[in-house]
């Protein structure tokens, strides 16, 4: 079920997390709600995919999951990106992010 106004979408077995990252950050974290997407600020570069990386590997400490559950299904080389996380759940995201939906 998608809902236009949320960052994040429920599908059988995961999320799918709709953000807007800015690279070249000051530090890694989440910096709010830009419209429907979560912002996520990166200290990486968007340089040879160290960007993508430094998402994968935040998103993937901050929820407790292996880095191989989490995949940028679209938007690999922009700053609206999809990124899909299997085994969690909704409400563990929204928690463990610091972001509740609205």
């Amino acid at each position: 079920m998608t809902r236009a106004s949320s960052w994040i979408e429920p599908i059988a077995g995961a999320v799918r997390l709709h953000l807007r990252v800015q690279p070249r950050a000051s530090r890694t974290e989440v910096s709010g709600r830009l419209g429907h997407e979560l912002k996520i600020r990166l200290a990486a570069p968007p340089v040879d995919g160290a960007a993508n990386d430094a998402l994968v590997r935040f998103l993937a400490q901050a929820l407790g999951v292996p880095r191989a559950s989490v995949s940028i299904v679209a938007g690999g080389s922009s700053r609206s990106k999809v990124v899909e996380v299997r085994g969690v759940e909704e409400r563990s995201v929204q928690a463990r992010l610091g972001m509740p939906q609205r």
